[in-house]
């Protein structure tokens, strides 16, 4: 009983660290956690968006990285559908050749797609 036990601890904890290798965590300037899981063949969908509908990017003053806010002069663009289901809760803000995942609600960055 005691070796099934420990069987199956190990491979909780194995899973465990699998899934932490798959998903990202980034805090935002207000040290609010936000987990965004965006698996290589999202990035690649992504990068490929941007590069084929000729996205415009936006300038600011400022350069727009995780966990700042984003100007309220700059428009959030919509999530298309095919970037993934966990990411079309999000906007997007494409600046300086990188594509930034924005929570709509306090306009924070969650994630930089590179």
């Amino acid at each position: 009983m005691k070796r099934l036990s420990l069987l199956s601890a190990t491979a909780v904890l194995i899973s465990t660290g699998a899934f932490a290798q798959s998903t990202v965590v980034t805090t935002t300037g207000t040290g609010h956690a936000a987990a965004v899981q965006i698996e290589p063949e999202y990035r690649t969908r992504i990068k490929s968006y941007v590069t084929e509908q000729r996205v415009r990017p936006v300038t600011t003053k400022q350069k727009i990285i995780v966990g700042a806010a984003v100007p309220g002069d700059v428009e959030l663009e919509s999530v298309p559908a095919d970037w993934g289901p966990s990411l079309t809760k999000y906007r997007y803000v494409y600046s300086g050749d990188r594509v930034m995942l924005v929570d709509p609600g306090s306009r924070m960055v969650v994630q930089e797609i590179d």
